[in-house]
């Protein structure tokens, strides 16, 4: 089933990615694999996927470790953290994941930048941009942005990437299109002020190939690839 979903879902991407006129390979798929067991991620990576987002560090570390054995033999595998995360657990997120999605404060980028530090390494991340009122989500204010990126282009051990947003869940997938216009404005703009930020971080299973016109390099993908969580 995997493989099956994963394949109809790389076909509707590369054909999102033509109708916008860009190249099917400037656009990568995410696998979020939240609540998804080992043995179901194992499956996806032998389907050859091979970047897997998860949203909590307690529940990815364990999977991580067991899925990053020498003898499990696939190479290229990466662990994105796509959940909001916490200054407290910054640490082992430094440890576990290639790539943090969710920066949202300078408190925690400056906690990033120093865990960082201490192990030796300059961790990729994004900024999650807050386009929608609802309280459930995260991210920071449009507001605040400017002030955010300068001060993580400021942090030696922070390699800033791009943006990252969740508009609020509409089953019309048109709905998701102002967000992802407004994050691809956000980028545009700080990018006139000197931000390299080639990564977009925006869709998901039900909104991706809107995202993907709109300019997404990266969509994150879980229902879609592993069906519905229990």
């Amino acid at each position: 089933m995997i493989l099956t979903n994963a394949s109809e879902i790389l076909r509707k991407m590369s054909h999102a990615a033509m109708r916008a006129g860009r190249e099917p390979d400037a656009v990568r798929l995410i696998a979020v694999s939240k609540t998804v067991p080992a043995e179901r991620i194992r499956e996806a990576m032998e389907a050859g996927l091979r970047i897997f987002g998860e949203s909590r560090v307690q529940e990815a570390r364990a999977k991580i470790a067991l899925l990053r054995e020498p003898s499990h033999g696939f190479s290229g595998v990466q662990w994105h953290l796509i959940g909001h995360l916490q200054k407290n657990k910054a640490k082992q997120a430094i440890r576990l994941f290639d790539l943090i999605h969710s920066v949202d404060s300078v408190a925690l980028a400056d906690e990033l930048n120093r865990q960082a530090a201490n192990d030796g390494k300059v961790q990729r991340v994004l900024v999650e941009v807050k386009l929608s009122g609802e309280d459930t989500k995260q991210g920071v204010a449009e507001s605040d942005l400017d002030a955010l990126i300068a001060h993580i282009r400021q942090c030696s051990n922070l390699k800033l990437e791009g943006l990252m947003t969740m508009p609020p869940y509409d089953p019309d997938p048109e709905k998701a299109r102002p967000y992802f216009h407004r994050l691809r404005e956000l980028r545009a703009q700080a990018e006139k002020r000197g931000a390299v930020l080639p990564e977009l971080s925006m869709g998901m299973s039900h909104d991706f190939g809107v995202a993907i016109e709109e300019g997404a390099t990266m969509v994150r993908v879980g229902t879609a690839i592993f069906g519905g969580r229990s």
